[in-house]
């Protein structure tokens, strides 16, 4: 097993497409094509992690935040990031970050969160928009099932919990082929006129190519015609943060003390209690707080997520608990579901979960 094959499959999973703008997902140190001896994944890569996978003869390190962030002009192991990637690669280890691509995916960390807690119904808290596009093409009838089997093989039509998704509407092509032309129908310098349908498909932005060499590749004509149009509606598969239902109602501090146990925390950061009962829960793993607003605004009467500033639990105005429950805390279980991916896919591959405690911060308790 190649480096590259276990990075690729899980950019299937979670595009690097949808990582935010600042991020630096993918692989930061290795070669792809490296055979793979075994994979250690973390939440964090820090040396002493690098120093857990030597132990353990793995060779890559797949983790949730990219210990690589920002440009580095010198590697002079100056400061733990340096440290750490010099040991990498001089222990020839691959490190992989699978950061706000994984947060920006319907199956990735938030609901994670919302399962540890017991969320029904879940959705997407804001939905991403100009994620997706539409392919309009025209196919002769009797070609229209391949041709279109093909376009939703390259991952068209996917619409929620539907697949296989299209529009068809039945017409007449028209075209005169010239004497250089090979066509499929017709003669050439004769006027064809070919029932036909016309198909739309939408199809994730970040596949157009796959999805054009699917269609030519398909398609009989020699000349395809199609047109590609961005699509601005909200994508609901993709976005930020997740919100959903307690199968039960409960009181604010009895929903509290069920987050403590759930997600195994030493403390919560919150606000008040509220007199109305917690049903509706939005989430957001890691630094949230910029989603306050669409709690709210979705009826949410608890929000949980971490970062969380002096002044902006000011923000949550009574309106539903707000809930810092830390950072580490809230992407912990990241560990448990890149797992569930990997071992899926290759059930005989070497898995390790790093035991290694990332979190920098500590509490002192007495």
């Amino acid at each position: 097993m190649k480096v590259s094959e276990i990075t690729q499959y899980l950019e299937t999973l979670a595009p690097r497409a949808y990582q935010e703008s600042y991020d630096n997902s993918g692989l930061l140190t290795g070669n792809p094509a490296q055979e793979v001896t075994g994979i250690l994944i973390t939440l964090d890569c820090i040396e002493a992690v690098v120093d857990e996978a030597i132990a353990k003869n793995c060779n890559l390190i797949i983790a949730h935040h990219p210990i690589l962030f920002k440009g580095l002009k010198k590697l002079t192991g100056s400061n733990y990031v340096e440290r750490t990637l010099i040991k990498a690669i001089q222990h020839n280890i691959a490190l992989y970050a699978i950061h706000t691509n994984l947060d920006n995916v319907i199956t990735g960390v938030n609901r994670m969160i919302a399962s540890k807690i017991g969320l029904q119904s879940v959705r997407i808290l804001a939905p991403k928009k100009n994620t997706l596009t539409k392919l309009v093409t025209f196919i002769p009838k009797e070609n229209t099932e391949s041709v279109l089997q093909a376009l939703h093989t390259a991952g068209a039509g996917q619409i929620g919990n539907y697949k296989n998704c299209s529009f068809r509407v039945e017409g007449t092509g028209t075209f005169m082929p010239n004497e250089n032309a090979n066509p499929h129908i017709g003669q050439a310098l004769t006027q064809e006129y070919v029932n036909e349908i016309r198909a739309e498909v939408i199809f994730p932005s970040h596949r157009e190519d796959a999805m054009v060499r699917a269609l030519k590749s398909a398609h009989p004509y020699e000349e395809v015609a199609y047109y590609l149009t961005p699509v601005t509606n909200d994508n609901q598969e993709v976005g930020s943060g997740m919100i959903g239902e307690l199968a039960e109602p409960l009181e604010s501090m009895e929903f509290l003390r069920m987050l403590k146990k759930q997600m195994n925390l030493e403390v919560i950061r919150h606000t008040a209690p509220i007199s109305k009962p917690i049903r509706k829960v939005a989430v957001c793993g890691g630094a949230g707080i910029f989603l306050l607003n669409e709690a709210i605004h979705a009826g949410a009467q608890a929000f949980i997520t971490a970062d969380v500033k002096y002044h902006e639990f000011f923000d949550a105005d009574s309106r539903l608990i707000l809930a810092d429950i830390g950072h580490y805390e809230s992407e912990v279980f990241t560990k448990d579901l890149l797992g569930e991916f990997l071992k899926e896919k290759f059930p005989t591959f070497a898995v390790n979960f790093s035991g290694t405690i990332t979190n920098p911060v500590r509490y002192l308790k007495d």
